[in-house]
């Protein structure tokens, strides 16, 4: 139900986005007609020449279909149809790439990357590849094999994890693009340098998800048998995609239930749609609704407390200090939180490596740990007291002082 009512969003979305992305395209295609001595007016109006751009998407597109190449080829089918999967899994990546990209980057310049719908956009992504692969795989007869569904099902997700990575760098380099717009930074020095992020962090990322997969494992899929797949780390939305993908090729897909989340998707429109046109501050975003349905409670818990929390918070600080010390406060209340998320991420890491290095010494899985598995349920109630700690931490620091 939420990944239809995620997918009625996406497109209602990119239909949203239709002018502003044909708008663009335009001015992209008359920069090519534009004098050089036009465009060299002033150094923010200097971006990256359709030539360099041009160069740097070949470069891409090779890459793209050697590694895709490379993924196929260990199945052992004909030259031909490693081929044929390379070059349609790489097209339909690059078309939807396109459009994507678009959007995402769109949303990010307009709002924020918060408010990018790239969830819905998985969603519709892998529901458009499974679909393409399940045509070849039907066509070559992949199905009739052993691990032919395994197979079609890991070629549509590797499909899905281009378009994501299309979809979240373009949201990540318009964010950046539209701060250096703001501070004066000139673009084609700033598009350069993300390139350059974007050669790193594709050197740094996977060795990482690699470290996290042996330390902890995924749901699913755990690196060793005697795991305890609690632990594994959640990935709900790698799940879902999952699912949706392995529900096509074994035609065991509740389409009933997407049914329904597409009818809901298109109340949820059109109610979100009369929200904004009658109201001051309400709207019902359906990308958030449908993320809400989907993603597990451990998930949405924190959301929903902090969403509380804050309101509680802005509330009383605007009728004590003003509306100009609330959105301080709630500034300084995203930056603590923003550091929260990063140092956890960074100690979870850390841990990963500690974890990793133990078991690959022989050692145990939990080489910190100074209790037994027994003391579970006294951690539950010890957690719980730190996280009500944390809340108190957290309002303190939000309400500080109007000195301050």
């Amino acid at each position: 139900i939420g990944a239809g009512a995620m997918g009625v969003a996406a497109v209602w979305t990119l239909i949203m986005l239709a002018k502003p992305v044909i708008d663009g395209v335009k001015e992209s295609l008359a920069a090519l007609h534009t004098p050089d001595s036009e465009k060299g007016k002033h150094r923010m109006d200097i971006d990256m020449s359709i030539q360099s751009i041009a160069m740097v998407f070949s470069v891409t597109v090779v890459g793209l279909l050697g590694i895709f190449y490379a993924f196929v080829s260990p199945e052992g089918l004909p030259v031909s149809e490693n081929l044929t999967f390379t070059f349609v899994g790489v097209g339909v990546a690059v078309l939807m790439g396109f459009f994507v990209a678009a959007a995402c980057a769109y949303m990010a310049g307009l709002v924020g990357t918060s408010s990018s719908p790239i969830s819905g956009i998985g969603i519709l992504a892998i529901i458009v590849a499974s679909l393409v692969m399940y045509a070849l795989c039907s066509s070559f007869g992949i199905f009739s094999m052993p691990g032919g569904e395994k197979f079609a099902t890991a070629t549509a997700i590797f499909t899905t994890s281009i378009i994501m990575a299309i979809a979240c760098i373009s949201n990540d380099n318009m964010q950046d693009l539209k701060t250096g717009y703001l501070v004066g930074a000139t673009p084609w020095r700033q598009q350069v340098a993300l390139l350059l992020g974007c050669v790193v962090g594709a050197l740094v990322i996977a060795p990482v998800l690699n470290l996290l997969y042996e330390a902890y494992g995924f749901p699913g899929a755990l690196p060793r048998p005697d795991m305890d797949p609690s632990q594994a780390l959640a990935a709900p939305q790698a799940a879902l995609m999952t699912t949706i993908a392995q529900g096509i090729f074994s035609s065991t897909l509740a389409w009933d239930y997407i049914y329904i989340g597409l009818g809901l998707g298109v109340v949820l429109v059109v109610v979100d749609q009369l929200l904004k046109r009658n109201t001051r501050n309400l709207c019902l975003p359906p990308l958030a609704v449908g993320m809400g349905i989907y993603l597990p409670p451990s998930v949405q818990t924190p959301l929903v407390v902090g969403a509380v929390l804050g309101y509680f918070l802005r509330k009383h600080m605007k009728a004590k200090y003003g509306e100009e010390e609330a959105k301080a406060g709630f500034r300084r209340g995203t930056l603590f939180a923003s550091g929260l998320i990063v140092g956890e991420s960074i100690v979870g890491v850390v841990l990963a490596g500690v974890i990793v290095a133990s078991v690959t010494n022989g050692g145990s899985e939990a080489p910190l740990a100074i209790v037994g598995k027994d003391f579970a349920g006294t951690a539950e109630y010890l957690g719980l007291a730190v996280f009500v700690l944390a809340l108190l931490v957290f309002s303190k620091i939000v309400l500080g002082s109007k000195k301050a």
